[in-house]
């Protein structure tokens, strides 16, 4: 066919030793639109959950689910557990988080019009996290999430870049909390507009105007409240209302847990009948940066659910298609996600928490896993990718992704990626350019000319089994 080549791989699959399942013997097409092995029928969930072995199993209970969460805030050091923390902070425990999260940019960066960033400009970012100002102690003050919001390495919203041309991966940026996202509020800058926070996930630098202060007992209670929805779309909106701007088209990501309003069923909300919505009750941050909650409406058609959805095969692959295509965000930027919190809130749909960054995903003492150490040959990588199960992560140096069946022997993958390449008929490297959620078989993926993904696997988790 005039709009499809044939590449050969240049990982030969029929020589493989000890090929469990069937090898792949036909070489793999590279469509018009250029990303290998990839045809328009592969993109849909329903193609994979027609592939998988009982999709429709629930893999695990609710309470062992909930009993892996407590696991994980206990034991995993990437975790901050809120409840646990002291009613005083002293300094050096808010210093540690402080200077334990970034240290002060040594080498040249650049900003987004490819300009070097004076040195003055990023001392006085490193300056402006005001560490002289912590006090030896201090009540342990809390907070939730009025909106998205993002986290940030230093108190600035300048982006900067390692190279000139570079745009897209901004050192500065670390994650993003969500509406309704609990913190304990540590630190303020120098010029008060930033707020340093402990997220269960993450400590970093938020907007204050981000975050509204409240109760130990509101904050910490906020996500107990029932009923409640869970959002398991990618991410919707309240309704537009003019009468309470604050809420007008407020996004609410996948994995959200939200409270429902205690309001009269006939009763409009914000100007509106709610016949058709969830009244929903969201925090808001009144002008003295307190905490209050008011009600926003959900319109039922959007995604969401009276409880987490079931953690089966079949939920991972709908949720985890529902970003697909979605550009690549670091750190949560651009209003996307990354590799490791584009899965973090697929498996968030199910009741399941992950730590934030791969690397602590990749260790994270409660899940069940399989590492390999350097001098592991490929035939042990090999033989744990053939073992894998859907929804099983991947993990290589600074990426994850996420197993999703096979095809005639060839593992494919969904992942949140800004690159990308495989080898050309040529044996050259050739990019794919792909920037964002996207559907690949595994083994062509290349780090370079002489290193494939396989080569470089440093862990595979099971996150859907009981460990």
């Amino acid at each position: 066919m005039p709009a499809l080549r044939m590449l050969t791989l240049a990982l030969a699959l029929v020589a493989m030793p000890g090929m469990a399942r069937t090898p792949q013997t036909t070489p793999l097409q590279v469509p018009a639109h250029g990303v290998i092995g990839v045809a328009d029928a592969q993109l849909s969930p329903d193609f994979w959950i027609a592939r998988s072995k009982a999709p429709d199993a629930p893999l695990m209970t609710r309470a062992a689910i909930d009993a892996r969460n407590a696991r994980l805030l206990r034991e995993d050091t990437s975790m901050h557990d809120l409840t646990a923390l002291p009613a005083t902070l002293a300094r050096t425990q808010v210093a540690g988080w402080i200077t334990g999260l970034a240290s002060p940019p040594t080498r040249a960066l650049w900003d987004e019009a490819g300009n070097p960033v004076a040195r003055t400009a990023l001392d006085a970012i490193v300056a402006n996290r005001a560490l002289d100002a912590i006090p030896a102690s201090q009540p342990t003050r809390f907070g939730l999430a009025v909106q998205r919001a993002s986290l940030r390495a230093f108190p600035t919203t300048l982006r900067v870049f390692n190279s000139n041309d570079d745009a897209d991966i901004d050192r500065f940026q670390e994650s993003a909390l969500f509406p309704g996202d609990p913190v304990v509020i540590a630190h303020a800058s120098s010029d008060g507009q930033w707020l340093f926070v402990v997220s269960p996930r993450y400590a970093a630098w938020v907007e204050a105007t981000a975050i509204a202060e409240g109760s130990r007992d509101a904050v910490l209670g906020y996500g107990q409240r029932a009923p409640y929805r869970i959002i398991t779309g990618a991410k919707p909106r309240t309704v537009f209302t003019r009468e309470e701007p604050r809420l007008s088209e407020l996004q609410l990501d996948m994995g959200t847990r939200v409270p429902l309003a205690q309001a009269a069923p006939d009763q409009p909300v914000n100007g509106q009948h709610p016949y058709s919505a969830w009244t929903l009750s969201l925090p808001v941050r009144n002008a003295d940066g307190r905490l209050a909650f008011a009600p926003a409406l959900l319109q039922k058609i959007a995604d969401s659910r009276a409880d987490y959805l079931p953690l089966t095969r079949a939920n991972i692959l709908r949720q985890a298609f529902k970003f697909l295509g979605e550009r690549y965000g670091w750190g949560h930027s651009y209003n996307g996600r990354d590799c490791s919190g584009f899965v973090s809130d697929v498996y968030r749909s199910m009741g399941v928490q992950l730590p934030r960054n791969t690397g602590d995903q990749a260790k994270s003492p409660v899940f069940a896993r399989t590492s390999f150490a350097p001098e592991d040959g490929r035939d042990k990588r090999m033989a744990a990718v053939r073992a894998m199960q859907v929804g099983d992560l991947i993990y290589i140096p600074g990426h994850v992704m996420m197993y999703i069946g096979d095809i005639d022997g060839m593992p494919y993958v969904i992942h949140d990626t800004n690159g990308g390449s495989y080898l050309g008929a040529d044996g050259k490297p050739r990019s794919l350019g792909l920037n964002g959620v996207s559907v690949t078989p595994l083994l062509p993926l290349r780090f370079g000319k002489d290193h494939d993904y396989v080569d470089r696997i440093t862990n595979i988790v099971k996150v859907a089994a009981a460990q």
